[in-house]
């Protein structure tokens, strides 16, 4: 990490509203190159904390110190992305500039055949010896690499229009954006909420191999403890720094709260027999020192019970009516919207008991399964039913399952008619709703408090299939813990569209990926899947490497001149240009020869068997060789083009 710096040193730091305290007392330090996770609920300051770090807000006490000259990258909430029109440029950001700069080479490239004077080679050469000395050949391949990693394809991304984008692609634009920009800090706040599996793997690869300092508001429990190795945990108003990474900050945590207890227990033995002395004694003998001992009772200072319990969220889901032995029949089913297939001939029976995690990629068409198996949308052909006496309960992904217009009292009231006022008080009291905050519209609710209020709705449906998409995008670590503690006890069926991988490490026995318009269905745990295809990630890390030295070759060639004048007709440059052309040609099939292994090697169905599992591994091989090939041939292209640049071309 090289020497210690500190570049932010919080002392007595608080923030408050009025009469509502976010956190108070908090001092902490950061230090050059440290990856910090900041966890807490919702709701307890964090996203604060990140606009008081950056100084665009102020604290109502303390100090934030920051080094001198640090640059910090704190997203946008507002995701604005300036006066870009164009996708590619708003993951540009500042160096729109340079972005014109790189068209204008390509123009007058094109342009130098029919305008050879030397005023247009001036300014060609001009601008191309700025192009390069600003980073241009470096900073195009880095924003197309990012762009990729995040799931969108940089060709596409220099035509494609920002107001195109859903509210999901507009995230991952806006954290491109944020990676791509020049910093010391990355302030990301909640990154993995519109990642996949596969694009999350690529973040954390990505972040581990920053030199920067990195704080991440994160609820992926998995990212956390890969990513971090420090914690700062918001808790009972109030900021804790942990020393440690995500597993060591869960045991010094246990251990502190343990202690607290222990320490609150005890006083409070105490406080019971003291009373207990000043009852028997206040009138007696002992008057006096039962009076005495009352005063020093009242100054005594009294411990709180350990924080965490006030405001949390309790669940537990009811055993539904026992069904039938075959859950869900899926016979030859094909889910199609206009002409794009999302899913062909596909089959299969979830019997009792079984827990399928549904995973791949975002627009794969996950949520849309959901919407045929529960009837809002036909299928294009087959059949997908569930068993008799199946009742399904479904926890939307876009939370519309909680009436907007309604207060929480009354959605509770609509679904149990039969209950008191204090009946419906104690069931919302146990997702942390309590006091007037039970007469609020749903309307009004944030993200996280309305995803609790789903689960509130869905702990009533009495069902005994639970089917959950995305729960996790809008609950704080905390909650996910409790629902990932409920769902481990109730034992029934569960179908889960999720990529938390804990919480999929933790339930799913069974696993159906979905690529390319088909399931592969795995008969075993998310962990033994993980297993199975470790080969793909070793493609993907493969892939990564080839596509960074690729987008250096597209680069070089889209910025470099074109005109071949007079110079032509010698010998030299004749060879020179022969060489490049080859040096090409190799890249290119070297190239087609990676695109072609990768592609294999990204197909689920590869893993589903120990057989297959093989293959996987000796396509790694062969992938590892056409790896080391395509740096070959792109070392003989660069040799060759700086050959061509030596004779002027």
């Amino acid at each position: 990490m090289g020497d210690r710096v500190s570049q932010f040193s919080a002392s007595g730091l608080a923030v408050e509203f009025g009469v509502t305290r976010l956190f108070a007392d908090a001092t902490f330090t950061i230090e050059r190159g440290e990856r910090w996770g900041v966890v807490g609920r919702n709701g307890t300051g964090k996203t604060t904390l990140f606009r008081l770090l950056a100084g665009t807000a102020q604290p109502s006490r303390g100090t934030v110190a920051r080094e001198s000259g640090l640059r910090i990258s704190l997203m946008d909430q507002h995701r604005d992305f300036g006066d870009a029109t164009l996708v590619w440029e708003a993951a540009a950001g500042p160096f729109a500039e340079l972005l014109s700069l790189e068209a204008s080479l390509a123009e007058q490239a094109a342009a130098l055949g029919a305008d050879p004077s030397e005023a247009a080679m001036d300014r060609y050469s001009r601008d191309l010896e700025r192009f390069e000395r600003d980073g241009g050949y470096t900073l195009a391949p880095r924003v197309d690499a990012v762009l990729h990693g995040l799931g969108f394809d940089p060709e596409a991304a220099r035509t494609q229009l920002v107001a195109t984008l859903s509210g999901g692609e507009r995230g991952r634009v806006a954290l491109a954006r944020q990676l791509v920009a020049p910093a010391d800090v990355l302030l990301l706040d909640e990154p993995t909420n519109h990642l996949d599996l596969e694009t999350t793997r690529w973040l954390e690869d990505h972040l581990l191999g920053l030199d920067a300092t990195v704080l991440v508001i994160s609820h992926d429990r998995a990212f956390l403890a890969r990513l971090s190795n420090r914690i700062l945990h918001f808790e009972a108003r109030t900021i804790t720094a942990y020393k440690t990474g995500y597993a060591g900050f869960l045991e010094q945590r246990a251990e502190r709260q343990l202690s607290q207890q222990r320490a609150f227990d005890k006083q409070r033995r105490n406080i019971e027999a003291e009373e207990d002395f000043i009852r028997r004694n206040i009138a007696g003998g002992n008057s006096a020192q039962a009076k005495g001992r009352r005063r020093r009772l009242e100054r005594l200072p009294r411990l709180g019970p350990p924080p965490g319990e006030e405001g949390s969220m309790t669940v537990q889901f009811p055993p539904g009516e026992r069904g039938g032995d075959q859950v869900l029949v899926a016979q030859d089913v094909r889910v199609q919207i206009d002409e794009r297939v999302l899913l062909d001939r596909f089959s299969a029976r979830v019997t009792r008991g079984e827990v399928v995690g549904l995973v791949g990629p975002n627009g794969a068409g996950k949520t849309t399964l959901l919407r045929a198996l529960l009837g809002e949308m036909r299928l294009a052909a087959g059949e997908l039913r569930l068993g008799d006496s199946i009742r399904p309960a479904w926890y939307r992904q876009d939370l519309g399952q909680v009436p907007q217009d309604k207060s929480l009292y009354d959605i509770t009231a609509d679904l149990r008619p039969m209950w008191n006022r204090g009946a419906i008080q104690s069931h919302l009291g146990a997702f942390g709703f309590s006091g007037d905050t039970v007469l609020r519209r749903a309307g009004s609710l944030s993200g996280g408090e309305r995803a609790r209020m789903a689960l509130s709705m869905m702990v009533l449906d009495n069902a005994n299939l639970l089917i959950f998409d995305e729960p996790t995008n809008h609950l704080d670590v905390e909650s996910i813990e409790v629902l990932e503690d409920a769902l481990s006890a109730w034992g029934g069926n569960i179908l889960l569209v999720s990529h938390d991988r804990a919480l999929l490490e933790a339930l799913v026995t069974r696993v159906w990926v979905l690529h390319n318009a088909r399931i592969t269905d795995y008969p075993g745990t998310f962990v033994e899947w993980e297993e199975a295809s470790r080969e793909r990630e070793h493609a993907a890390a493969v892939a990564a490497a080839e596509d960074e030295s690729s987008r250096r070759v597209e680069e070089r060639k889209r910025t470099r001149r074109g005109d071949d004048r007079a110079k032509d007709e010698r010998a030299a440059l004749r060879a020179a240009r022969e060489n490049l052309t080859a040096a090409e040609a190799r890249v290119a099939a070297a190239e087609r020869m990676v695109a072609s292994l990768k592609e294999k090697m990204e197909d689920p169905a590869l893993y589903a068997t120990a057989e297959g599992g093989k293959r996987a591994a000796r396509l790694g091989t062969d992938l590892e060789e056409a790896r080391r090939e395509f740096e070959a041939a792109f070392a003989a292209w660069e040799a060759a083009t700086t050959g061509l640049e030596a004779l002027g071309q």
